[in-house]
């Protein structure tokens, strides 16, 4: 399908293609599903001698739709992957239709006259009419309490699981409570039952507003916590909801002696829910102010009778107090710090904010910060670092934008085209806010497009393919680090192109890491892994791949380094050497193979990193560098997987060297006690420094801060900064800053 649509296709062929084709990949399934909730009702019907059981089906029916939800998400999918638990059922569904078969068939019987129906045409059309509108309504509330829930709760795979358990656990509890309680209710009791769902939705909207409180001390319990929260937003509308529709079905019953159509009607309702909530009701109130258009659709379907303005009364009165109320903001804002933009689309809610020290980020949905102002020069290494790497990079594609400073960076290298894809209008439009006045010339060219469709639907060849960081755990973002998408990227490689993926390594475990880089290599065998800096505040790992392998030619480096068109651009970013961006070098194919080991690849099939959620949640809690000490101490690089010979031998010694002295500056960097500062930063740091550079004098990175810290003693201790220089003059004897400086302040 995404070849045939393209990389820009107008939004309403999108969402038409969107809907089309899982229709008709999904109907033989469905439509069966659909007679299967009539028939059953027929069978206990019959069993029971009952006319009455239709809410009780109901209720029952959707029990088991709790159990499945819960048992997909949380057991069969991480076990057997989609196949596999699609097998599965397929085969419990056997079992249901030989335990059918040996209770017997009973249709035929108990059918209702033509002329029942023809006497009761206006009714049934004012039925039916209701019963599509409480489908829309009530998917369309189900839709946006998600929407809201996913600003505050962990996003995951296992976050819309227990949102779905919780809404459908409420409906099936008010069909249950409405086959024991409200069978034999007469016809006005519809109308308590729509009052009391309007009056439900609108005590979820009142309960939405504090749930970022509620949802931050919740999410510490893990999943119970998670779908507490859930069941909470959830429970008393859904149950209001769920005795509706069972009242509703039991007057279709009674009419046209089958369930059949009063499942019809209201699917067909709920059928266009999302569509009608992403965008009409979102765009057009919010998130959260739409609930209140929803609780005051079900007063809508009340009869025309004095009775209804008092039924109507209390959840008005509420409707009114909430609409003339500002909506609240489920953004979290750091103490000292505001809110300065914020955008809300159909899927996603950006915001800009700007916290106590001036620092500016983005935030995507309330939790996930996707760089800021403090992060530029990181920004920057990131595009690159891929970018030099290539010898002549020409077009260059970005999958991920962010605050937009990746691209822009890449945009910096002379000769480039470069071309970003962003899945969020709503991060584009906030772009301006993150602006660099300094940058000049023609900004890159964005689209708004999912990554996969994208790559799936473009024909053109690419250098250089930069994935941003994408968060593990977000539902959907697991799909980005599979076999099969980086197999459709290397398609996209022009001969001799390199694919660089980045991963966050402070918000993965080792499981997740160990699956991706081997999906990765897979399909780029001769891949590497590089750093992008040595903080341990915000690791990052840069997997590369090349399409035709190849390793590096120091020498083109050296030159395109010193290229004064180049040179520019990557020297304030540290690039002023080979041995600056060959000390980032990680480790070659066979090193991550024997990292990675045996074991599961992310696939689209089994999806490892999407289901691995709550361990990549529980890394966020972790100290940031756990994972990016795992990963030095485990890997050792070798000049031979980096450069081709005879390079690799008059290399080898120094980037030995090099290579240990940053693990070493790394490991010091992790052991910092706290967050000290001033004298007490220098006695903390200085000894792992000192280390550093005893084991590499080139390691600028620790003799830099070492020079740096010297000069700020001298106006403090003097004698404190003698002795530093003189330990780094000792550590490092064949460099001559620290000898200068003692000889110029101290006279030796």
């Amino acid at each position: 399908m995404a070849p045939l649509l393209g990389t820009t296709p107008a939004p309403a062929l999108l969402w038409a293609a969107s809907f089309a084709l899982p229709t008709l990949t999904l109907m033989p399934a469905t439509v069966a599903m659909g007679g299967t909730l009539a028939a059953l009702e027929r069978m206990t019907r019959e069993a029971r001698s009952d006319a009455k059981v239709s809410a009780g089906v109901y209720g029952a029916n959707t029990a088991g739709a709790v159990a499945g939800t819960l048992a997909c998400a949380f057991l069969l999918i991480p076990s057997l992957g989609f196949s596999g638990t699609l097998i599965c059922l397929a085969g419990m569904n056997g079992l249901c239709a030989l335990a059918a078969v040996m209770i017997g068939s009973t249709s035929g019987r108990g059918t209702i006259k033509t002329e029942d129906s023809i006497r009761h045409g206006f009714g049934g059309l004012r039925l039916s009419f209701t019963l599509f509108a409480t489908g829309l309504l009530g998917i369309a509330f189900e839709v946006l309490v998600v929407r809201l829930a996913a600003q505050v709760m962990q996003d995951t795979v296992y976050t819309f699981a227990g949102l779905l358990a919780a809404y459908l656990l409420g409906t099936a509890a008010g069909g249950l409570l409405w086959q024991r309680a409200g069978r034999n209710a007469g016809d006005g009791s519809l109308a308590w039952l729509l009052a009391a769902a309007a009056l439900a939705c609108l005590i979820t909207a009142v309960l939405t507003s504090f749930i970022a409180g509620i949802a931050e001390t919740a999410v510490e319990a893990g999943i119970a916590g998670e779908l507490a929260v859930a069941i909470a937003l959830f429970l008393l509308p859904a149950t209001a909801m769920g005795a509706l529709f069972g009242h509703l079905a039991q007057q279709v019953r009674d009419r046209r002696g089958s369930l059949g159509w009063a499942v019809g009607i209201n699917s067909i309702g709920a059928s266009i829910a999302p569509l009608t909530t992403a965008q009409i009701l979102i765009p057009a109130f919010g998130a959260w102010t739409s609930l209140i258009p929803i609780a005051l659709g079900y007063l809508l379907l009340l009869p025309f009778r004095r009775a209804a303005a008092l039924q109507s009364a209390i959840p008005a009165c509420i409707a009114l107090v909430l609409l003339l109320r500002p909506a609240p903001t489920l953004v979290k804002i750091p103490p000292g710090g505001k809110l300065l933009a914020l955008r809300e689309g159909p899927m996603a809610t950006a915001s800009v904010v700007d916290d106590a020290t001036g620092a500016r980020y983005l935030e995507v949905n309330g939790r996930f910060r996707m760089g800021g102002t403090s992060s530029v020069r990181s920004d920057y290494r990131q595009a690159m670092l891929p970018l030099l790497l290539h010898e002549r990079p020409h077009k260059a594609l970005f999958l991920g934008i962010g605050t937009g400073a990746t691209v822009v960076g890449g945009a910096q290298m002379p000769g480039t085209n470069v071309h970003g894809v962003e899945l969020s209008r709503e991060v584009i439009d906030l772009l301006p806010w993150f602006a660099n006045p300094a940058v000049t010339g023609e900004p890159p060219r964005l689209t708004v497009a999912d990554a996969r469709r994208f790559v799936a639907a473009d024909s053109d060849s690419y250098d250089v393919i930069v994935a941003d960081l994408f968060h593990p755990a977000l539902d959907g973002s697991g799909s980005l680090y599979t076999v099969e998408h980086f197999a459709a990227i290397k398609q996209r490689l022009a001969p001799g192109g390199i694919f660089c993926q980045w991963l966050p390594l402070y918000q993965l475990d080792l499981p997740s890491l160990r699956a991706i880089i081997r999906a990765f290599l897979e399909v780029y065998p001769d891949g590497s892994a590089w750093l992008n800096h040595y903080s341990v505040r915000t690791p990052m790992l840069a997997l590369i791949g090349p399409r035709n392998g190849g390793r590096v030619d120091s020498r083109a480096l050296a030159s395109r380094l010193l290229d004064p068109r180049v040179r520019p651009a990557v020297r304030p970013l540290g690039f002023e050497t080979p041995l600056d961006l060959l000390g980032q070098f990680v480790g070659g194919r066979r090193a991550l193979a024997a990292f990675a080991g045996e074991g599961t690849r992310n696939t689209d099939d089994y999806p490892f990193v999407a289901f691995d959620a709550q361990r990549n949640v529980r890394a966020l809690s972790a100290p940031p560098w756990s994972l990016l000490l795992s990963v030095i101490r485990s890997i050792r690089p070798q000049a031979a997987e980096l450069l081709d010979a005879p390079e690799h031998e008059i290399w080898s010694d120094r980037l030995t060297a090099y290579w240990q002295a940053r693990n070493r500056f790394i490991e010091a960097g992790a052991a910092l006690p706290g967050d000290p500062r001033g004298a007490a930063l220098i006695a903390a740091a200085a000894p792992g420094l000192l280390d550093a550079i005893r084991l590499s004098p080139e390691f600028e990175p620790a003799y830099a801060p070492l020079i740096g810290m010297a000069k700020s003693l001298m106006a403090s201790d003097h004698a404190a900064a003698a002795r530093l220089l003189r330990s780094i003059d000792e550590a490092a004897p064949l460099r001559t800053d620290a000898k200068d400086l003692l000889i110029r302040e101290f006279g030796r």
